[in-house]
């Protein structure tokens, strides 16, 4: 996935500062995610893939959605704010303070924000994940779909392709009943994980567009 940092009026293309990576892959997820896949063409994999394809239709029934949420880094670092969701294409992460990030796709673009370096990443919403998550319907092949595990008080799926995701996995945790999403961890490609949790959810509420607004102008200059 090509990425672009934008500092004032230099434009580069470096892998990124970690903090803005970890946020990136920590949040924007849901939404970012990544890894192989081995399931193998099975009757099991065709179960478990039709399990997750039915909770991915509810997911992306849901065509705006707030909330607030908690992320729990590799290093045991905490952080919080606020995020919201319209389909398709369109979400907003912004983090409480001391944290200086935020992540706003506006449906062809994604860009992380760091306020106190002064500095972008843009990303082609079209070479992300987001793409396929976002969107108004989620396609999941049975190569995507890793493993299902349903309990009782909880339904976990995990999602890996190297053609979508690239090198890291993405579990997701939905309840039983309502098929909600309540939590989801990225794993990267060293191993490390960030968890998101998600509360005080709200659904099929009104936003306003300018929740999504990317300010191109401050990213050019």
């Amino acid at each position: 996935m090509k990425e672009t940092t934008m500092r004032n009026n230099e434009t580069t293309t470096p892998s990124g500062p970690a903090i803005t990576r970890r946020c990136f892959v920590g949040i924007a997820a849901l939404l970012l995610a990544a890894g192989p896949s081995l399931l193998a063409a099975s009757p099991a994999a065709a179960q478990a893939s039709s399990t997750a394809q039915r909770i991915a239709d509810h997911f992306s029934s849901v065509k705006t959605m707030m909330g607030e949420f908690v992320q729990f880094g590799p290093r045991g670092e905490q952080t919080g704010g606020k995020f919201y969701i319209s389909r398709p294409g369109k979400i907003r992460f912004n983090y409480e303070d001391p944290s200086p990030m935020r992540v706003i796709s506006d449906g062809s673009t994604v860009v992380i924000g760091n306020r106190k370096m002064k500095t972008w990443d843009v990303y082609p919403l079209s070479k992300t994940p987001l793409k396929l998550l976002l969107g108004n319907r989620i396609d999941l092949q049975s190569n995507m779909v890793r493993g299902v595990k349903e309990e009782d008080d909880l339904i976990t799926i995990v999602l890996g392709d190297r053609n979508m995701f690239g090198t890291s996995t993405i579990t997701m945790m939905f309840d039983p009943k309502t098929y909600d999403l309540r939590q989801w961890t990225i794993r990267d490609a060293q191993g490390k994980d960030t968890s998101v949790m998600i509360f005080n959810v709200k659904t099929g509420v009104q936003l306003d567009p300018k929740v999504f607004a990317i300010p191109y102008s401050e990213i050019r200059r």
